[in-house]
């Protein structure tokens, strides 16, 4: 019987070998920690007997004369989108409490309730579109309410008087890497608990260049409460352009009305300039000038002109700390700041100027 040799049988195809699947991210890692503390002294010239700086509700930094305290200690966790995200940020401190101190009173509501919540919104990312719910950092102004994200180190008045925070549901379409535009469905201006019957509405279409970034941002809706509610429309331009690899200026102007029931509408309307030099890596020297006219008293609590020039030294000894010497002069047309002289009722006289030193240090992760 013959016999055969037995050879190893070859498949007519072969099969290529499978790329390896990269695993989907987990929640762990799109974990990020965040917080930061910032600390400040605070000398006013004027020696205010209340010990406070600035107006009535505004001085989210430097808001206590000569003291050394906290006006902000942050904490908070994020998760970013892919495609579900949140972003929960609290914060203690001087400016925090003044964060909330416009916040409508009401059942589960009011400053006591969210004092401590910087940011709290969830997210929904798919494509060029991006959803957030929730409490969110404003789309108005130039100036955060984070301090290591500013040239200067206290505010201007026009950051004082337009909202850091806003509550409701926000969209945001990026066209592409330079052009997006924002839709807001907001509870109001600045506030989380609602006061009245009314929404409102916000919009930002943005550019943001290798050297040139400005946005046009708006703000319609309801204001006040009862019988003071009535419609708010506001216009905000911001424009930040980098002349050289060492000096950068920015820009801001803002108009706004508000319909008064049984009377005029109130107006108000500001502009603001900045400079910034890199004088060296860790060196940088900023001057601020701005002049905000509150026509009918509705957002300072006084008809009055307001004017400030600040000057800003800033050092960046390491990488997540940045320390600030600051001078600032303000003026108004009224007497509307404290001073150390108080009348027969105890109560300060005021002044219509002061001026302020303060020193402040931020290290942030």
């Amino acid at each position: 019987m013959p016999t055969f040799p037995l050879t190893p049988l070859l498949p007519h195809v072969l099969l290529a070998q499978a790329a390896p699947v990269e695993p989907a991210p987990t929640v762990l890692s799109r974990l990020q920690v965040e917080g930061g503390v910032d600390a400040y002294y605070g000398y006013n010239f004027n020696r205010p007997a209340s010990a406070t700086n600035f107006l009535p509700g505004t001085g989210t930094t430097a808001r206590r004369h000569d003291e050394a305290t906290v006006n902000l200690a942050s904490l908070g966790v994020s998760v970013t989108p892919e495609p579900v995200g949140v972003h929960v940020l609290l914060g203690f401190g001087t400016g925090m409490d003044v964060l909330h101190r416009a916040e409508p009173e009401g059942d589960a509501t009011g400053p006591d309730v969210w004092r401590y919540v910087q940011q709290a919104s969830l997210s929904f990312a798919e494509g060029p579109l991006t959803l957030e719910a929730g409490i969110f950092p404003s789309h108005i102004g130039l100036e955060s309410f984070q301090s290591q994200l500013n040239w200067t180190y206290t505010r201007s008045w026009m950051g004082e008087f337009s909202p850091y925070y806003q509550t409701g549901l926000k969209g945001t379409w990026r066209f592409n890497d330079r052009w997006s535009a924002q839709l807001h469905l907001l509870n109001g201006w600045q506030t989380i608990g609602e006061n009245n019957t009314g929404k409102a509405l916000g919009t930002q279409v943005a550019y943001a260049g290798d050297r040139l970034s400005a946005a046009l941002n708006t703000f319609v809706g309801n204001e006040g409460s009862g019988d003071a509610e009535a419609l708010r429309l506001f216009v905000d331009t911001v424009a930040t352009l980098k002349l050289t690899d060492a000096v950068s200026v920015s820009a801001t102007a803002d108009a706004g009305r508000q319909a008064r029931p049984g009377t005029s509408a109130a107006l108000w309307y500001a502009a603001g300039a900045n400079v910034r030099v890199q004088v060296a890596r860790p060196v940088a020297v900023v001057a601020r000038a701005e002049v905000y006219r509150d026509r009918d008293g509705l957002l300072s609590g006084t008809a009055q002109t307001l004017s400030e020039g600040t000057l800003t030294l800033e050092l960046k000894p390491a990488e997540h700390l940045t320390l600030k010497a600051e001078a600032r002069y303000d003026h108004s047309t009224q007497a509307v700041f404290d001073s150390q002289d108080t009348d027969a009722d105890g109560l300060p006289r005021l002044r219509p100027d002061q001026t302020l030193l303060v020193v402040g240090a931020v290290a942030y992760f």
